[in-house]
C-alpha cells in the first residue's frame, strides 16, 4: 500500500484544503495527515490558531478522503515522517515551513507541490476572522 503524507494546520477546513486532500489521494492508496502544534502554528503563521490542536485533528480525522491524522511532534520536525514512512509527501502551493530540511534529511523522498485552488478566496489567512 502506498502511503500520501501531507501536513498543515488546517485551522478552519475549507473547500482549498478538500482539493489539497483529494489531489494529495491521487498519489496514494492512503492518505495520512499531519497537524501543527499549536505552539508550532503559532510560530509558523505568527498567531496562534483559532482552533485547538485536538479539535483540528478531529475535524481532519472527519473527513473521508483522510485515512489517518496525527499531531505533529513537539520537538522533531521530521517525526511523523519517520513513523509513517510515506512513500510521497505532498506539500501545499505555498507551504515553505520546514521543506528545505525536508529535503536535506529525506533526499530520496518523492516529494510533489500541489496545486491551489482558487486561492484569492479560499486561504486560511483570507479567511480567518479579524
Amino acid at each position: 500500500m502506498k502511503t500520501v503524507l501531507v501536513f498543515g494546520t488546517f485551522d478552519t477546513i475549507h473547500p482549498g484544503h478538500i482539493s489539497f486532500f483529494q489531489q494529495a489521494r491521487r498519489y496514494g492508496d492512503r492518505l495520512v495527515v499531519g497537524i501543527a502544534r499549536d505552539q508550532t502554528a503559532k510560530k509558523v503563521k505568527g498567531h496562534p490558531p483559532l482552533n485547538r490542536e485536538i479539535d483540528r485533528k478531529n475535524m481532519v480525522s472527519a473527513i473521508r478522503l483522510v485515512d489517518q491524522a496525527f499531531l505533529g511532534s513537539h520537538t522533531d520536525r521530521m517525526y511523523l515522517i519517520r513513523k509513517v514512512k510515506p512513500a510521497v509527501v505532498c506539500l501545499g502551493y505555498d507551504q515553505q515551513a520546514f521543506v528545505d530540511q525536508l529535503r536535506a534529511v529525506f533526499p530520496k523522498l518523492k516529494i510533489v507541490r500541489l496545486k491551489s485552488y482558487r486561492p484569492q478566496i479560499y486561504k486560511s489567512s483570507k479567511l480567518r476572522p479579524v
